[in-house]
Parts: C-alpha cells; structure tokens; sequence
C-alpha cells in the first residue's frame, strides 16, 4: 500500500522526510506551540507512517487529557496537592506578599520571559526635561551648585547658612510636590537630573535634597493622605516651613521590617476622641536632627479594637511634630564624616491625634507596609541611581582632563595603556547608568512602579559608581589622596559607602529583591501558581502550571537553537550597529528564562535560601536590563556615529557579566540526575560558546581617546554634571588646563622631535619654549600659548598642603564648635 508521505516524497534523498519533520519540531518548539497543534503535528505524522492502533490510542489519550480543561483540572488537582504537599513553591510571609504585590511589572516580564518583544520595548519612554525643568536646572540648581564648596562644608562639617536658605527661595524640598500645594510637581526625570547634578557638586548637599523628594511624608502624603492631612502639611513642607525626616530603621529592624519595635496603641481619650501612644527607638534617619515632622513606621495595636479592625493591626505609619513632648532628635551620627544630618531619634509615651497623625487617617490604619512598598517600588530607581551616575560622570570629566594634563615621561599618562584602561571602563561606566537612568525614569514618568528594575537601579548603578571612584582613584593618584581645596575626588570617594548600605543593603538588595522576589513578581506564571495553592483554586493552577509547561518547552528550543546559532535565528527589531546585540539579547533572555525554571523546578521553596545562586541570577538579570537600556538609549540618541566604540564596550562589558553569571550558576546549580550534565558538557559548551569575553583592547582604547578630547562627544557623555565658571574649582581649574594643552599639544611635539633632531637642547617644556622661539622655530603667538598651557599643567597637578596649625586646626574641634554648627544647622 502506498502511504501518502512515501508517495509524496518519492524520488527525494533518504534524508529528507526525517529532516522535514525534525524542522517542523523545531519551528513549532522555538515558536511555543500549543497543545493542539502538536497533537495535530502528531496526527499527521502518524498517519503519513502508517502508524499501529496503539500509537493512534496514546495520541487519543494524550489529547484528551491535556487538551479537554475538565478532564485535565482532574490531573491538575492531583498535581497542586503534590506540590503542596512537597512544599514545592516559596513559601511567602505577609510582609513579603505586600512588597510582591507592590508596584508593577514593566519590562523585566519581557526580559524573564525568554522571548522579549523588542519592537515593544524601543517604543518605551526615553525622556529629556521640558523647558520648565531644564531652566530650573540652569537657573537655581547651577546658583546652589556655585554656593557650595565641597572643602569647606567637609572641613566646617555643616552647610553654610546661605545654602539652606537658597534651598528654602529655590523650594528644594517640594519638587515632587504638586504645584497646586506649593510644589514644583517636577517628574522623575526632572527629581533624578536635580538630585544627581547637586549630589556632584557636593554629597552633604545632595543628600539634603534627595531625602524629602524621595521616601519620606511628601512622598506618602500625595498618594495617601487625608484631604486635610494634604492641605495642611503640602504647603508648608513645599515652602520649607516643615523639615521632613522618615523613620523606619531600628537597632533590630533593618531589611528584616518585620522587627520593628516601635509601638502604637489606641486608646479613647478623656475628650472621647481616639488617641495614640507611641513608642519608638530609630537610628540612621536622615534629616531628623534638623526635622521639624517625622514620618513614623510602627507596629499599631488597638487592645480594646476601638477602630473596628482587629486588636493587630500591622506595619502604619504616621506623622509626628518633632516638638511633641516625648520625642527627642538631639543626637547625631557620624555617616563616614560626611556631615548630612543623620542620626537616632526615640519617642517615649508621646500622644498624638489618631485622625490627624495616621497617613490617611483611620482608613490608613495597618496599610503602612503597603504605603511603604508602593512608594519604593519606584523610589529606588531615583535618587540613589541618580547620584550614582552623575557621580559616575563626574569622575569620568575629572579622570579625562588629568589624563590629558597630567605627564609622566614626557607624555600624557592618559595614553598608557594601563590607564586607557581604566579611563575605558569609567566612561563605559557612564554611558551604560546614563541610559539607564533615563530609561527607567521614563518608565516612572509613565506611573510605572516597577519594583524589580528600580532595585536593579539601585543595587547596580552604586556599585558601578563604586568601581568607577575606584578607578578614579587609581588615575589621579597622589592627586587623588591628597586632602584638600584642591581634590576633585577624595571627598565622594569617603561618601559612597552611605549609597552602598542605604535604601536596603545591596547584598540584600541582590540576592533577595532582584530574583529572589524578582522572579516571582517578572515570572508569567509562579505568583499565579502560588495564589492558586493558597486560594485551593484548581482552574487557576490549571491555567498557571500548564501555562508554565508550555514555557519551559518553548524556552527549551529557543535556548538550544539560540545557542548553537548565538542568537542569528532570533530577529532583530531595527538593522545598524546594535542588531546583533538585541539577538544576543533574545539568546540571553531564553537561556537565562530557562535555567531559572530549572532552579525553581529543583530546589522550590529553598532557592530563596541558595543566595549565591539567586545573587548569580540576579547578575544576568541585572545586566539583561542594564544591556537593554544601552540599546535603546543608541537609538534614542539617533544612532550616532562616534557612540559606536561606547555602544560596543558597553554591550560587550554587558554579555561578559551575563557570562559570568551563567559560568558561576553552571558550577553550582544541583539538579537530581542532571548536575553531571550542568557541571560538564553544559558548562563546557558555554565556556566555548560563551556571550563575550568583554571589552577589546582596541575598543577600550577609542572609548579612552574619545573621552580625552575636549568637544561635543565628551561634553555629551558627562552631560547635566556641575561645571563651575570659576577655574579656582577643581573641575574648573581641570578643564581650563585641558584645553590649553590640547591646543598646544602640536606645537610642544614640535618641539620634542627638534630636540631630538638636535636643532634645540633637551630640557624643560619652558626652556625648550623659550630656545625655539629665539631661532625662530615657532610664533610668537605659539610660544605664548604653549607657555600658559604648561603653567595652568603644573598648577592642575598641585595638590594642598598645610601648616602644622592649619592641619591640626581643620581636624580637632572642640565641643563648643560642634555645638555652634548645630546650633546654627537647627536655624
């Protein structure tokens, strides 16, 4: 009997029928096939093969248990109790869940899925600042960055009178605040541009400014105050008539809120009305030592449930006037020396209006955990990235102009090598937080609350901002170390600890929010499943796990093909430069989606626990996001020509992360029966086929080169960063050396190669000067400019030194001078 499938390929090579079916499995896996079209796939190869009664049977069965719902909730049920009973899924505490259910989910879904919408992701927001904005921060932010001088509020350990009162006039502290309160209403783009140029300028000024736009009673008020509670506190904390702190860390209550002490009962006054009487130990809270009203996190209980809600209300949160009896603010701490107010504050038996303190009044009893989630969800992703990459720029300026002024063996010390280097990562550094910045507050712009990504920000862009200092350091030296009037970076180098620990430790940060919470918030279907578990709801674990088969497999071939084409199967949405990138990206996100299913199906309820692993995943994670922000901002930029060697370095820096992710996660995931395959052909086949191996020699050295000269390019690259007028400012004084020898540059290797051709003698760049142009080897003109250059090169490099009475003097204070300079703070 002729079968179809012979007749219809007879004629053709043996290799063609089993080649057309392997193709067609493959095009239906990579493209996520749904149960019935592979039994139809099935069917028809069944019957091109003449295939016996019992293949047609299993294929009936099969279809009929996965593909009927009804028939396949029965299999469904039994498999949710299985799951239940091994503890399969992370077990979630109620603090957990609020801060899962906090905010939403942007394009980390994207990402985790394993098969990202590209065209999606470049239609995102990539904003600038309006007009408004933009001359807010050439007019007042550029006259507060004049003001202050980085020496003197370190060596006086407080800002100057004159500075709290330009940001009383420029009402500093209400640029979240809607203008129909007093505010600003400035967007996140606009927040973050202000917070990270002043935070350039100067980190104890900075950090003034970014606590009350951030988290804090501004922040809570707009979206959870009382129409009074609004109308009474906006106004007056717009025109700095308030002084805002928020208190929610605690001896024992730090990432784990959970602990918190601090205590709130209710109770009926003599009058009637209900009350509060809190109690409270806080530490580390900024701005409290100055603050006029505390945002308060406590544990509220209500013994005789006069609020109607249960004795145990939870986490709340409440404003408290500072000069209530029972409050004391009178302490400080000593963050690093870096003199921003910050210190402990403890409230023993104070009473306050319930109505009037609790954030949204009763309504708001028990919510504070949530207020406090929602508002980090997006508050992560500003004021500390912010700082964080116009630090980043700024040391890039500084490291740029010492390069080029600064000479060792007659040449610039920017050309080695080994400071090319360098130079190349921090300017990589500040391209890659630059696009990450504006990408993720263009999201916020939107009214996304994205969780994950802004913990992403904030993990990420202060940890690049810590090497980048580093380097920094390493480039300026002796220069660099050398306390002073003069030093352009010791002083954000001793500041950025404080960014490292804030805002949740970045350990933490990494290991537990990132993936640990991040997977199950960016996952398609885990928080579904969980749900479905704790609400026995077995449609909806039906629908989740099922769902979740399906992605697994699907990931599985587009893993496998990705991986064996390095992702040239996968399309790009746009053509140019960055094409390739976006299907290596494509490539990342299905291997990574993978293997974190792969985890999650292993080790269930403990992969929360295994945090070198998640911390591995949350590397790929991270830098899949940080990678994707670098491709849209080349396209938002207009694909320009000169970004290319940045566009590369970055992208390569970028895959050699997720690399490095993959290979540690490779070594150390245990999976029953595959961990021989993890530790041996797998991770072999990435070691040979691995994403990048970073940043080549010769693209580091155009990013180092482009970084060096003077112009359009580098002003971009450091764009927004304070730049004083007055050359008695390090970076001023930097610059102006810079371009003086960059434009002397020809005429001083004139003169070294006429030495060296013996028509002038060897010596000093002056006395070589002054010989040329006696024979007349160069202009008068020439001389006079390569003179000035040389001598604004040797005032650049000087560094500050000091009396035995002035060293001495600047670093003891007696009491009565700490007393002073509080005094006058508290005014």
């Amino acid at each position: 009997m002729d079968l179809p499938l012979y007749h219809f390929a007879s004629g053709a090579p043996m290799w063609v029928v089993p080649a057309a079916f392997t193709l067609a499995i493959l095009v239906l896996g990579y493209g996520g096939a749904g149960i019935r079209t592979w039994v139809a796939f099935i069917f028809v190869i069944l019957y091109a093969v003449g295939a016996p009664v019992w293949a047609w049977i299993i294929l009936l069965t099969t279809a009929v248990l996965f593909g009927l719902p009804p028939v396949r909730r029965q299999l469904s049920g039994a498999i949710m109790r299985v799951v239940e009973w091994m503890k399969f899924l992370p077990e979630i505490s109620k603090t957990e869940q609020e801060a899962i259910d906090a905010g939403t989910v942007w394009i980390e879904g994207e990402l985790f899925s394993g098969k990202p919408d590209f065209k999606r992701i470049l239609k995102e927001k990539y904003p600038g600042l309006t007009e408004k904005e933009q001359a807010f921060m050439d007019g007042p932010v550029q006259e507060l960055c004049d003001a202050v001088d980085d020496w003197t509020v370190y060596r006086e350990r407080k800002l100057p009178d004159e500075l709290w009162d330009l940001l009383k006039k420029h009402r500093l502290f209400g640029m979240i605040i809607p203008e129909q309160y007093g505010g600003h209403g400035f967007s996140a783009s606009a927040n973050s541009a202000v917070v990270g140029k002043i935070s350039a300028a100067n980190a104890t000024l900075g950090i003034t400014v970014m606590v009350p736009n951030s988290l804090g009673p501004a922040e809570l008020l707009i979206h959870y105050g009382t129409d009074s509670q609004k109308e009474y506190y906006l106004p007056r904390l717009a025109r700095h008539e308030e002084i805002p702190a928020f208190g929610l860390t605690e001896p024992l209550a730090g990432s784990d809120a959970g602990a918190i002490s601090s205590r709130g009962e209710v109770f009926r006054g003599d009058d009637g009305e209900l009350y509060l009487r809190l109690n409270w130990q806080k530490r580390y809270i900024t701005l409290v030592s100055v603050a006029t009203v505390i945002g308060l996190a406590f544990k509220l209980y209500d013994p005789d449930n006069l609020l109607g809600k249960g004795t145990d209300l939870g986490i709340t949160c409440a404003l408290i006037k500072t000069d209530t009896p029972g409050v004391d603010t009178s302490r400080r701490h000593d963050p690093m020396s870096v003199p921003f107010h910050n210190g402990p504050t403890t409230g023993k038996d104070v009473v306050v209006r319930l109505d009037e303190a609790i954030i949204g009044g009763r309504e708001g009893a028990g919510l504070g955990w949530t207020m406090l989630m929602e508002s980090l969800a997006a508050g992560r992703g500003i004021s500390l990235p912010a700082a964080s990459t116009y630090g980043t720029k700024m040391v890039a300026r500084v490291a740029s102009a010492h390069g080029v002024v600064r000479q060792q063996f007659g040449l610039s010390v920017g050309r080695f090598e080994g400071v090319e280097e360098k130079m190349a990562e921090i300017a990589g550094y500040a391209y890659i937080l630059e696009a990450a910045r504006r990408f993720t507050n263009g999201a916020l712009d939107e009214g996304a609350k994205p969780a994950v990504v802004t913990a992403i920000m904030k993990y990420n862009a202060t940890e690049l901002f810590r090497k980048a200092i580093n380097s920094g350091m390493d480039i300026l030296g002796g220069n660099a170390i050398s306390m002073g009037p003069r030093n352009a970076l010791a002083l954000s180098y001793i500041n950025t600890p404080i960014g490292i620990t804030v805002e949740g430790a970045n350990i933490l940060t990494r290991t537990l929010i990132v993936f640990g919470q991040g997977a199950i918030r960016s996952h398609r279907f885990i928080l579904s499943e969980i749900n479905a578990l704790k609400t026995k709801d077995v449609r909806m674990f039906d629908e989740a796990f099922w769902g979740h088969i399906g992605l697994v497999v699907r990931n599985l071939f587009r893993s496998v093909i990705l991986s064996l084409t390095r992702g040239r199967f996968s399309r790009s949405p746009i053509s140019g430069p960055s094409a390739s990138y976006f299907k290596k990206m494509a490539w990342a996100s299905a291997s990574f989606a993978l293997l974190a299913d792969a985890a999650l199906f292993s080790l269930g309820g403990e992969l929360k626990r295994k945090e070198k692993l998640t911390g591995r995943f949350a590397d790929i994670f991270s830098w899949m996001y940080l990678g994707t922000a670098v491709l849209r901002r080349f396209e938002a930029d207009g694909r320009r020509q000169e970004d290319i060697p940045f566009l590369r370095w970055s992208m390569d820096y970028t895959f050699a992360r997720i690399q490095e992710g993959f290979e540690g996660i490779f070594a150390n995931l245990r999976i029953p029966g595959l961990t021989w395959i993890i530790k041996g052909p797998l991770a072999l086949w990435s070691r040979v086929n691995r994403f990048s191996a970073g940043p080549s020699d010769e693209i580091g050295h155009k990013v180092s080169v482009a970084i060096q000269v003077p112009g359009e390019q580098r002003d971009r690259i450091t764009e927004g960063i304070y730049l004083p007028a007055s050359t008695d400012r390090p970076i001023g004084r930097l610059d102006r050396a810079m371009l003086a020898c960059v434009a002397s540059d020809p005429v001083i290797t004139s003169l070294r190669k006429a030495a060296r051709a013996g028509k002038i003698s060897r010596g000093s760049v002056q006395s070589m000067i002054r010989e040329a142009l006696a024979v007349s080897l160069i202009s008068d003109e020439e001389a006079e400019a390569a003179m000035e250059a040389d001598d604004l090169r040797n005032d650049a490099i000087q560094v500050d030194d000091f009396s035995f009475d002035e060293y001495t003097g600047q670093l003891n204070f007696s009491k009565h001078e700490r007393e002073v300079a509080h005094t006058t703070d508290l005014k």
